[in-house]
């Protein structure tokens, strides 16, 4: 057994760095990373002979790691993998141990997606992305058919992306950092622009703005959106996360990862359930007050869109920090309006609070953007927080996220088919 072998170390109390990466099943340099995370301490030995490391710390942590690895929860009954990353309690969430709200409020999206891949800060970063990328990225969009969502067309020019970059292999963290903040802005340039696109270096959000419509934007609109794109940057382990996570485990280089994240971001239940918020919006706008609307979503069983969400029991942080910000876009009243009726009316018959899809269906509706604009912010958003899955993900033993499947049909020996 691996925790029995970590007492004989050199000198039956230590271990070499080679020892205990054998021990955690794991590259030397992640030993390092866990000594960087608290997890871990390390001595250096006299005589220049490296680091070595307690060897029933290192034992202690492997069966931690093999505790936590993703297996089930005796409690819950659901997936559990530890992350350094995202915290949520008690209707708040944490980056890095920071209030995600108060982040998002006062920096970037490129800010806050640098603290989450790296732990720094980086003011004033602007993610640009090469012309090469670019080029091949809008060719292959260009070339869906016209029906194509906004996910079709991001997971496409995430793999286009790929194909112009030859060092997609390189898994190091510099060369996946690098990868990073080039993948998230060529995928942006790859969607169809609705305004004339500058060349100059501009924040992300902006650049994404002349994506989602054709209205001028104001600088208050602009706040709203940058701050929707910072707010939605991770949140813990959703089922794109783990989709990516699943991928990064069997180390796919970062551009397929990001569209194992994709394609399970398309699901209603996930990254389009904006979608039904807007068009839920435009129906309460439309008939002039939310009781019809939500009757008619209760008679077919359906949940009332933008409402309630099943990691928090009261009030989505999220979508509280975006309807302060809402108060002061002019054109959002009408919207802002409609979704408080949706909220008081849906009140009298469950007490559900509004969530983070019903904000971004304000946003999208007052601004003049498609029904699947939420989406995309959405999508673009996340695609930073899944890159520090990546990064987190490459530290840890290859096919982790492997689990058992609990066979439950016919025994053996069954006859042959005929």
């Amino acid at each position: 057994m691996r925790d029995q072998e970590a007492a004989h170390g050199q000198d039956g109390t230590r271990l070499t760095t080679k020892e205990a990466a054998e021990v955690l099943g794991v590259k030397p340099e992640t030993v390092y990373a866990y000594v960087s995370r608290g997890q871990l301490s390390s001595r250096r030995e006299p005589g220049g002979r490296g680091s070595t490391f307690d060897a029933k710390e290192v034992a202690a942590l492997a069966r931690r790691n093999r505790r936590d690895l993703g297996g089930s929860s005796p409690a819950s009954g659901e997936l559990s993998v530890r992350t350094g990353i995202t915290l949520i309690d008690k209707d708040r969430y944490y980056f890095r141990g920071v209030d995600a709200t108060e982040m998002a409020a006062r920096h970037s999206y490129e800010e806050i997606a640098e603290w989450l891949w790296t732990g720094r800060l980086r003011p004033g970063i602007t993610f640009t992305a090469p012309d090469t990328a670019v080029d091949v990225a809008r060719r292959a969009v260009h070339a869906l058919p016209e029906h194509s969502g906004p996910t079709d067309r991001l997971r496409v020019a995430a793999i286009a992306a790929a194909t112009a970059d030859p060092l997609r292999f390189d898994l190091s963290p510099d060369a996946v950092l690098g990868a990073a903040r080039t993948l998230i802005p060529t995928m942006v340039a790859a969607l169809p622009p609705l305004r004339h696109t500058h060349r100059e270096p501009v924040p992300l959000a902006e650049r994404l703005w002349r994506r989602l419509t054709g209205r001028t934007p104001d600088e208050s609109s602009l706040r709203v959106l940058d701050t929707a794109l910072g707010l939605l940057v991770d949140h813990d382990l959703a089922v794109s996360t783990l989709a990516v996570r699943v991928a990064a485990s069997a180390r796919a280089h970062p551009y397929a990862a990001v569209s194992a994240g994709l394609g399970a971001l398309e699901g209603p239940l996930h990254g389009a359930a904006s979608s039904f918020a807007h068009r839920l919006l435009l129906d309460v706008l439309d008939r002039g007050t939310a009781a019809p609307v939500v009757a008619d979503e209760l008679r077919t069983g359906r949940r009332v869109p933008g409402l309630g969400h099943r990691l928090y029991p009261g009030e989505d942080p999220r979508a509280r920090a975006l309807f302060a910000l809402l108060e002061d876009v002019p054109a959002a009243g009408p919207a802002l309006a409609a979704a408080r009726d949706v909220v008081a009316t849906t009140a009298r018959h469950t007490p559900l609070h509004a969530n983070v899809d019903l904000a971004l269906a304000v946003l999208t509706v007052a601004c003049g953007m498609e029904a699947t604009a939420g989406e995309t912010v959405f999508a673009v958003a996340r695609t930073a927080g899944w890159i520090a899955h990546i990064l987190e993900e490459y530290e840890e033993r290859p096919l982790r996220m492997r689990p058992s499947g609990r066979y439950v049909g016919a025994r053996p020996p069954q006859p042959l088919p005929r």
